[in-house]
């Protein structure tokens, strides 16, 4: 849709459904001034466990003056599946960097709740060969980090995104928050979000019970951030629409 400018480029499989003991590696790279967009059809959905660990392995590279931005659709966990998630991105020291996930725990559309099972993830970011970015965490079935408020606080969908280049400040932060903050007519007093600057680090998260919300503020979110990285304005991409 952007023409020759920015690679969209669609990975089909995750979508399809992750059954108990899948291992999926999913690598990109992006080369010196390209620009790349990666994105996916539809939820992906990952299933009951069935006793056997299911992962997901993906590693971007992004060299010297590209953008690349993971905007994949939200990622459902049924109740009972046990997944690791490790998610890898390195960079060259000018290259830009946008990526978002939204994790819905449990079918909550169809009265199901995540009431067993366990969620594992890791993701790093090192640019210019600096670990800039770390972090990870376990979210387990009915453990404290469910309920507690320095963990999902009772909350069954979580949505980050994490922006990485030059030109990230504060004016920029406060322009996100203010856009956010306006959309009143659908946000509600069980949903949070909060924007976030670290050295060149941008984050944006969101807390409560709305996919759909959590893929409106991400949206919003990324609208902000794509100009600032990659002087072009967000061009949301046709699969998105089907």
């Amino acid at each position: 849709p952007e023409g020759p400018q920015t690679c969209h480029a669609v990975i089909v499989h995750p979508p399809g459904g992750v059954v108990g003991g899948d291992q999926m590696q999913i690598t990109a790279s992006a080369g010196s001034g390209t620009s790349i967009l990666l994105t996916t059809p539809g939820a992906a959905k990952w299933y009951r466990a069935n006793g056997k660990v299911s992962a997901q392995s993906v590693s971007l590279q992004i060299e010297a003056g590209a953008v690349l931005e993971w905007l994949p659709q939200e990622t459902i966990f049924f109740d009972a599946a046990v997944v690791n998630l490790r998610h890898d991105v390195s960079m060259a020291a000018d290259a830009s960097y946008i990526g978002t996930e939204i994790l819905c725990f449990g079918r909550t559309a169809a009265g199901e709740s995540f009431d067993t099972g366990r969620i594992a993830q890791r993701s790093t970011i090192r640019r210019g060969g600096k670990l800039i970015w770390f972090e990870q965490g376990t979210i387990a079935a009915g453990a404290t980090a469910t309920r507690s408020v320095l963990g999902l606080g009772d909350n069954t969908v979580c949505a980050t995104m994490v922006a990485v280049g030059t030109g990230l400040n504060a004016a920029l932060v406060e322009a996100i928050r203010t856009q956010l903050s306006q959309r009143g007519d659908t946000r509600t007093s069980e949903d949070s979000f909060g924007v976030t600057l670290l050295k060149g680090v941008l984050v944006v998260r969101y807390l409560g019970h709305s996919s759909a919300l959590a893929r409106a503020l991400m949206i919003a979110a990324w609208e902000q951030v794509r100009p600032v990285l990659s002087a072009r304005a967000a061009v949301v991409p046709r699969i998105w629409n089907t």
